[in-house]
C-alpha cells in the first residue's frame, strides 16, 4: 500500500516537471518569434536594388557629360574670331593689339612702305609673314576696323596688310599673347587696331 502511494507521488511529481518544461519551452519559443518579428519590422531603411543603383549612376554620368559639353562649347564670338584671319587681343600689358587666328601677336616692320614688304628671305626666317591662301580674302574680328588687303610676295604667297602695313608674326613668341618682338631693333612693333605702330 505504501509502495503504491510512493509510486503515485513520484509519477505526479515527474508529470509536474514535464508540464513545467513544456510551458517554459513554449514561452521561450514565443519570445524568440516576437524578437524576430521586431527585428524585421524595426529596420525600415529601403535598400536600393541593383537596377535603381545603375540607373542613378547612369543619370549622374549623363549629367556630368552634359555639364562638360556645355562648358566646352565655344560662344558665337569665339567661333567667329577663330574663323577670322586676325582679331584684337584685349588682354596683356600692351593691349589692345592685333593677333592672328591662333592668338599669336602681329607686328609691323618700320622699314616697310605702304603696301610694300622690305622683309627679305633672311628676315622671314624670324618674322614669318601673315598670309592667306590664293583666292581667299583676309577677314577681321570685332574691333579690327582697319582696311585689309594682300600683297604678293616674291614666292607668290599672299601677304596680309592692315591699313597698308604688312603684318608678321615672330618666331620667339611661343604662346598666344607673347609680345617678345615688340621694339626689337627699334624696327618691329606690335600692330595696333587703329593702324598705328606702337612704340610705347
Amino acid at each position: 500500500m505504501l509502495e503504491d502511494e510512493k509510486t503515485t507521488r513520484s509519477r505526479t511529481y515527474l508529470g509536474r516537471i514535464a508540464l513545467t518544461c513544456l510551458v517554459g519551452g513554449a514561452l521561450f519559443l514565443a519570445a524568440c518569434n516576437s524578437d524576430d518579428d521586431n527585428g524585421d519590422n524595426g529596420d525600415t531603411t529601403a535598400v536600393p536594388t541593383v537596377t535603381e543603383t545603375e540607373t542613378a549612376t547612369e543619370t549622374a554620368t549623363a549629367t556630368a557629360t552634359e555639364t562638360e559639353t556645355a562648358t566646352e562649347t565655344p560662344t558665337a564670338t569665339e567661333t567667329a574670331d577663330a574663323d577670322t584671319t586676325l582679331r584684337v587681343e584685349e588682354e596683356g600689358d600692351l593691349a589692345p593689339f592685333l593677333v592672328d587666328a591662333d592668338g599669336m601677336t602681329l607686328y609691323t616692320f618700320a622699314n616697310d612702305e605702304d603696301g610694300v614688304s622690305n622683309c627679305d628671305a633672311d628676315c622671314e626666317a624670324n618674322w614669318p609673314p601673315l598670309t592667306v591662301e590664293a583666292g581667299e580674302e583676309p577677314t577681321a574680328g570685332e574691333g579690327a576696323d582697319g582696311t585689309l588687303g594682300t600683297i604678293e610676295r616674291d614666292d607668290g604667297t599672299l601677304h596680309v596688310t592692315y591699313d597698308g602695313q604688312p603684318l608678321y608674326t615672330y618666331t620667339a613668341d611661343t604662346a598666344p599673347g607673347d609680345t617678345n618682338g615688340h621694339e626689337v631693333g627699334d624696327l618691329w612693333f606690335i600692330a595696333e587696331p587703329d593702324g598705328s605702330a606702337s612704340a610705347s
